[in-house]
């Protein structure tokens, strides 16, 4: 059975006009036989990418210790890791500068296709357009009225991410033109968004085109003061809803065999703070796969996490497209191996044959044990 919300339905009425069948029926289950066992490549704090024999290496490593999917980082920090002809236009240069003279992005998937890997396109990012530069970089410089703002009237901000304006049509436009770049142009397997996309600190929609926006659906009243008001956080989060229909849409229609990924916060901590309701994304028929970032750095946290995601929070129709993120490195921090083993011990009771790791780096200090544990 097809499964709307209220809110989605009368915002496709009142607003958007119908959404095509590509997008309106529950896409098949994608073929996630043998199950997903990924992790995500990473330009920083990592040099896998940064020359073809690192691809080269990062990619047999891999394919020796049983995974079978890499999610590589395509767009980040105002920069691409591939030669982008729509980024060129917008800011006068088409890929991180590191990569200049080369394209990380198809030698990856050369790379990877000929172990049998799959490749999905990691758009880390999303609206943020940059990272601790409090002028927004220069696509916000380029582009002021591409900015979120706050309350206080300046660029939204939350863990020294600088976001442009999810809802603005331009910036639509672009976050869309550049995801589809990638599809038309690449051999890629699936793309992927994250806590950034389709997102925005809750705390953001300040703006004026966004205020008008609100007030031309609420007879003229200002959005609430309190960014987390029910309402208010529902308008917006049903707004970026309604945007990856329309991304969704489109990536289908270009090229319909291209796997839809998302990797979300846990929920309803990613709307609250973020915006994304993922499962409601889940009941629109949006996602193909949902890799929600169950990060924990302790074992019974994880486990309840996915007892309410699996309990509460996931139709039983969809729990094959369910994988868990998992931490496995980030800054000084590694798991014990008796805490990963854990984790993926929690992941099988539960039927689940698989998960995602954060990031390439970390399979690196535990090789023998995903050897032993994914060749099994």
């Amino acid at each position: 059975m097809i499964r709307f919300s209220f809110w989605f339905l009368l915002t496709v009425g009142l607003i958007a006009g119908p959404i095509s069948s590509a997008v309106a029926q529950k896409a098949p289950l994608p073929n996630t036989t043998p199950a997903v066992r990924g992790v995500w490549l990473t330009n920083v704090a990592s040099d896998a990418l940064y020359s073809r024999e690192h691809i080269r290496e990062a990619v047999d490593l891999c394919s020796e210790l049983g995974f079978n999917t890499i999610f590589v980082v395509t767009w980040n920090d105002t920069y691409t890791t591939y030669p982008s002809a729509l980024l060129a236009s917008i800011t006068g240069e088409g890929i991180h500068p590191d990569f200049a003279g080369r394209d990380p992005l198809r030698e990856l998937i050369d790379a990877a296709h000929a172990k049998g890997i799959k490749v999905f396109a990691w758009f880390e990012f999303g609206f943020a357009a940059t990272m601790n530069d409090t002028t927004g970089g220069v696509i916000l410089r380029k582009h002021p009225h591409w900015a979120s703002r706050g309350q206080e009237g300046r660029i939204t901000e939350k863990n020294g991410f600088q976001w442009m304006n999810p809802f603005h049509p331009e910036v639509q436009d672009f976050i869309k033109e550049l995801v589809l770049e990638v599809v038309r142009n690449y051999d890629i397997d699936g793309i992927q968004g994250d806590d950034r996309l389709p997102a925005l600190p809750s705390n953001g929609g300040y703006d004026d085109f966004t205020v008008k926006l609100y007030q031309s659906e609420h007879s003229g009243r200002q959005p609430p003061a309190h960014y987390k008001d029910y309402e208010w956080v529902k308008w917006r989060s049903g707004k970026l809803s309604l945007f990856l229909a329309g991304l969704v849409q489109a990536v289908r229609q270009e090229k319909p065999g291209v796997v839809i990924s998302m990797a979300p916060s846990i929920y309803p901590w990613s709307e609250e703070n973020y915006l994304q309701n993922w499962p409601e994304w889940l009941n629109m028929g949006l996602v193909d796969l949902i890799i929600p970032q169950v990060y924990r750095y302790e074992l019974d946290a994880y486990e309840r996490e996915m007892d309410k995601i699996l309990g509460q929070q996931l139709h039983p129709a969809d729990k094959a497209r369910f994988y868990p993120g998992v931490l496995l490195q980030v800054n000084d921090y590694n798991p014990t191996e008796e805490l990963l083993d854990g984790f993926i011990a929690c992941n099988r009771r539960h039927g689940i044959q698989g998960e995602v790791f954060f990031f390439f780096e970390g399979i690196k200090k535990f090789q023998p044990y995903f050897k032993a544990k994914y060749h099994k």
